[in-house]
């Protein structure tokens, strides 16, 4: 009797230690892409989107650096190189929508090469 009650809290914590590692890569992954974008490394960028064979506008949105988009997070950090990437790697539509370009105008990035780069993928 006593056999089932430990083979059940075996399973659940081996269950249990599965799954966490998994949760804990992905915000290590977001974390390293949050400091090459703050890096202006666009190389070393380019290279975990390519190693873990990831297309940047499958998971923008799901990327927050800082409680902001990867777009917000290069103006923050004045990383133009980064910046361009990811806006010609999303498509117009999806940056229309992301209010990146308001957001840029509203906090003082209007005159900046990049906010150009933004407005004119965003099609205003």
């Amino acid at each position: 009797m006593k056999l089932l009650p430990s083979i059940v809290c075996s399973a659940m914590v081996a269950g249990a230690m599965l799954f966490s590692p998994v949760a804990s890569a992905d915000q290590q992954l977001a974390a390293s892409m949050c400091d090459f974008v703050a890096a202006d490394d666009r190389n070393r960028f380019r290279k975990v989107l390519s190693d873990y064979r990831l297309r940047l506008r499958n998971i923008y949105d799901g990327v927050v650096c800082n409680g902001e988009s990867l777009i917000r997070h290069a103006f923050r950090n004045d990383a133009n190189d980064v910046g361009e990437f990811i806006i010609r790697q999303l498509p117009g539509s999806q940056i229309a929508d992301s209010g990146d370009v308001e957001w840029a105008q509203a906090n003082g990035f209007g005159d900046t090469a990049l906010f150009a780069s933004l407005q004119d993928r965003a099609g205003s």
